[in-house]
């Protein structure tokens, strides 16, 4: 059976003395806590080193051959972390100064030493010598971490980059949102107020973003705060910051959002609804470049750029006396219009296509894609709520339609109702005419009534005669009349 050395993991000391009786008394005081390695010279002392790892070298001044420092110094020079001690019954102020300068002693021990003393400072000697391997180790591996930090930051500040790049907007040619990511990409170099105006959902937020990691500012923070959302009292404490006690329930200071931005850009999304007090205090931020947090009475600087985005006609409401005109000015620097989808119909294929991509991913169908007449019913629709009502229908489209293949039929009945006249397969259904006789018209109007309940109830002919009073004979003579049975997915 073997017995552990319960020594195995204890710190080893060499000892260094050309007297045999010295060696053994502080071989006798050390070994119950430390391995002992000795030697009577510095020649055998340096072969110890070269085989052994040494935490504490305790090292006679006076030996023939190398004295303790100039043995010590090669020791520094060549073990930098073990720590040096010399022990000597002489106290010659030069040899003191010599070890400290030129061997880096940990510390001079004075013969006779009492054995308490001298293992109190073997002990202490090689606590330091472990907190120091510590302390080293934690500094090489912060150092790795930094620098993997920055490493991933850059990378993820190039992915910013590229997704927000204004080329990869989603738009088809001859888009007018070409002229506008023109003039964003020329204006984003300069540190320039932007206003940027469009209807909700329209990707104001997108333009904003787009802008700031093409300026000179993309590697500071860009945040966002919705003006609409927060009452006065607290966004001026949201975006400002407050000090502690400023208000009730304020138990610790907070810095605002245009703190947090400094160096960055701040979008404030829906300006215009903001109020008259609110907006006299943003103005003295923006001019003066510092802002006051709630409760304070010392001024903070601060650099950002302002991105400014609203869905009202701001200049309107400042010449109605609805928004500071000074603001309005201050914040319209350049002032960037984005067209609603319905303006720019040809969009919305490529924006579809690209939120199919996503919806398809989140909701595990990757392969999900459009049916002829659903880019159809999309393109025809009008699109009140813009992109992110166009999301909304094409993620709910993914999750109720059966197999791959997105179908018009598959869209809200309120898609369907608003695209019925304009949605047109390969066969041309028939369109609501401008001119004709009142027949003709109704013929229209009835062709389109039979097609949007057709799409809805999937071409199912029970169901979709059960909802329009007729029998099924009925249902499939007004289908053969106005050519609706060739339109059928099935047929």
């Amino acid at each position: 059976m073997t017995v552990a050395d319960p020594l195995a993991d204890a710190p080893t000391v060499l000892l260094v003395d050309d007297e045999p009786r010295s060696l053994e008394a502080m071989r006798r005081t050390l070994d119950e806590e430390f391995r002992i390695l000795a030697a009577g010279h510095a020649d055998a002392a340096l072969a110890q080193l070269e085989a052994h790892e040494v935490a504490v070298i305790l090292c006679d001044q006076r030996m023939p051959g190398l004295s303790g420092v100039q043995f010590l110094k090669q020791v520094r020079e060549r073990w930098p972390d073990t720590v040096r001690i010399v022990v000597s019954g002489y106290t010659d102020s030069e040899d003191i100064i010599a070890g400290i300068n030129e061997a880096g002693i940990h510390q001079y021990l004075l013969k006779p030493w009492l054995p308490n003393q001298l293992l109190d400072m073997v002990r202490a000697a090689a606590e330091a010598r472990t907190l120091q391997r510590g302390l080293t180790r934690i500094d090489l591996e912060l150092r790795a971490g930094n620098e993997a930090l920055r490493q991933r930051r850059t990378r993820r500040l190039a992915q910013a980059r590229a997704a927000f790049d204004f080329d990869r907007i989603e738009r088809a040619d001859g888009s007018p949102l070409d002229a506008v990511c023109a003039t964003a990409g020329r204006i984003a170099r300069h540190d320039l107020p932007v206003l940027v105006l469009g209807e909700s959902g329209t990707g104001k937020e997108l333009l904003a973003r787009a802008i700031h990691y093409a300026s000179p500012r993309h590697a500071g923070p860009f945040v966002v705060e919705n003006c609409a959302a927060i009452p006065d009292t607290l966004l001026e404490s949201e975006l400002f910051g407050h000090k502690r006690g400023a208000f009730t329930g304020a138990f610790e200071d907070h810095v605002g959002l245009f703190q947090r931005a400094h160096g960055g850009t701040v979008l404030l999304d829906e300006i215009g609804e903001t109020s008259p007090a609110f907006q006299v205090k943003l103005l003295r931020v923006l001019q003066e470049g510092e802002l006051r947090p709630v409760g304070s009475t010392r001024p903070i600087p601060v650099d950002v750029r302002v991105v400014s985005a609203t869905h009202r006609p701001l200049e309107e409401e400042a010449r109605a006396g609805r928004f500071r005109q000074d603001l309005y000015w201050r914040l319209a620097g350049v002032t960037l219009a984005i067209p609603p989808l319905r303006e720019r119909a040809g969009d919305i294929a490529p924006i579809a296509q690209r939120l199919l991509a996503e919806a398809g991913a989140e909701l595990g169908r990757p392969g999900a894609r459009f049916g002829p007449d659903a880019l159809a019913c999309l393109v025809h629709y009008p699109w009140p709520g813009n992109i992110r009502e166009l999301r909304n229908e094409i993620a709910r489209a993914v999750a109720l339609c059966e197999g791959d293949v997105v179908r018009a039929s598959d869209f809200s009945v309120r898609v369907l109702r608003g695209s019925v006249g304009h949605c047109r397969s390969g066969n041309g259904d028939p369109a609501l005419p401008a001119s004709g006789t009142l027949a003709e018209r109704l013929d229209a109007v009835e062709a389109m009534v039979l097609r949007e309940v057709m799409l809805r109830q999937r071409w199912n002919k029970t169901r979709a005669a059960r909802e329009l009073g007729l029998s099924r004979v009925g249902l499939r003579a007004k289908l053969q009349r106005f050519g609706l049975e060739a339109a059928s997915p099935e047929e």
